[in-house]
């Protein structure tokens, strides 16, 4: 069986998964707004914990773009609910247990952890355009000032 990915400047196949608020998140939802979808390894950890308040703080700047934010990770919805409500998130988190994302834009990758291999999600971000397309991905990502490059990417867009 062949895993679609998504590719760069292509239509992203379509997909859908629970998140948080009880919705249930459609790409296809969301055509006409730009998507940043932006995958975590884990609830409550302090990096994932960051992220999400950078996110967060940063929201009205997206929103003025046009720009919806999601976050994913393999976590179960009460979680992510967990999360949201701890932290105060201003955005909704995707639950992909089965791994359809993760497989579709290819970021469970072999991870040291604690001198152990083990399999988990790489911090990867996508922008997605008004259209569906995949416009810009960032791999391996720090987070420090990653916020940052995320805007200016949407901006351009």
């Amino acid at each position: 069986m062949t895993v679609k990915r998504a590719e760069l400047n292509k239509k992203v196949p379509a997909f859908s998964l629970p998140a948080t608020s009880d919705i249930t998140f459609k790409l296809s939802s969301f055509k006409g707004k730009k998507v940043v979808l932006y995958f975590y390894p884990k609830d409550s950890t302090p990096g994932c914990t960051q992220e999400g308040l950078d996110f967060s703080k940063n929201m009205l700047k997206f929103k003025r773009r046009n720009t919806v934010v999601f976050g994913i990770s393999r976590d179960t919805i009460k979680s992510h609910e967990k999360f949201i409500d701890k932290q105060g998130y201003n955005f909704d988190l995707i639950s992909d247990k089965e791994e359809t994302l993760c497989d579709l834009f290819d970021v469970i990758k072999m991870k040291n952890m604690y001198g152990k291999k083990v399999r988990g999600i790489e911090r990867s971000t996508f922008l997605i355009d008004e259209n569906g397309k995949l416009r810009k991905e960032w791999r391996k990502v720090k987070v420090d000032g990653h916020i940052d490059d995320v805007l200016e990417a949407v901006k351009q867009i």
